[in-house]
This record gives C-alpha cells, structure tokens and sequence, in this order.
C-alpha cells in the first residue's frame, strides 16, 4: 500500500446522483404482505418492488383518488 495516493485527475462518480436513500416508513402489514408474496413470484426483494412501484407511480404523475368521509 503506498503511503500517499494522487487523486487530482480522478472524476466524481456519474452514478452517485441516483444512490438511493435510506429512509424508515410505516406500512400497513397487508402491503408489506402482499409486496412480499409479489417478490416471490418474480425473484425481486420486496423493497425492491415497492421502489419500483413508486417511481412509477412519480414517473407518471399518478396520484390516488382519495374522499375522507
């Protein structure tokens, strides 16, 4: 191992910008449930599917139908 490295010509990580973030969310046991029953079937963890679901869901500018009564 050297004792000092020159990093002046190294670039910035073009693949940093779409790092994800971790974040703590509270779901409902049924979605969980069903999120998981859904990663079985295609081999995708359920965390996974759900990041894909919701950036669906902010790709197409979907928004729920939501009446509080």
């Amino acid at each position: 191992m050297r004792e000092e490295y020159d990093f002046s010509k190294a670039k910035k990580n073009p693949y940093a910008a779409k790092l994800k973030k971790p974040i703590t969310i509270r779901l409902d046991e049924d979605s969980v449930s069903y999120f998981k029953a859904v990663s079985e079937e295609v081999g995708i963890p359920y965390q996974s599917l759900i990041n894909l679901y919701l950036r669906d869901c902010a790709a197409t500018h979907r928004k729920l139908n939501l009446s509080w009564k």
